[in-house]
């Protein structure tokens, strides 16, 4: 550990809230994915699995206690992958 970081400690009971977490989104997901809700279905999904990632990425990954230059590289990788996907829905929808 480098001179001047403070540890960071996660405790098991914050592990397990997270992992309970993630299992009550999957069901989530399964359970909406039985009801026809039309076009915004999609966007349920993709919001669900937004948050898991960033639970996922936080906790279990470490970056929220990483320095803000990994913060960064994560924010630049998120925007050109949005970048990607907005583009191609473009093209898609506007066929």
């Amino acid at each position: 550990m480098e001179q001047g970081q403070k540890p960071h400690l996660i405790t098991y009971g914050t592990y397990v809230l997270v992992w309970l977490s993630l299992i009550s989104l999957t069901l989530l997901t399964v359970t909406i994915s039985g009801v026809d809700y039309g076009r915004i279905a999609l966007f349920i999904a993709l919001v669900i699995a937004f948050v898991k990632s960033v639970l996922v990425v936080s906790y279990f990954m470490h970056i929220k206690f990483d320095e803000a230059i990994f913060k960064f590289f994560i924010l630049v990788a998120l925007v050109t992958l949005a970048s990607i996907f907005i583009l191609t829905s473009t093209d898609i929808f506007f066929r």
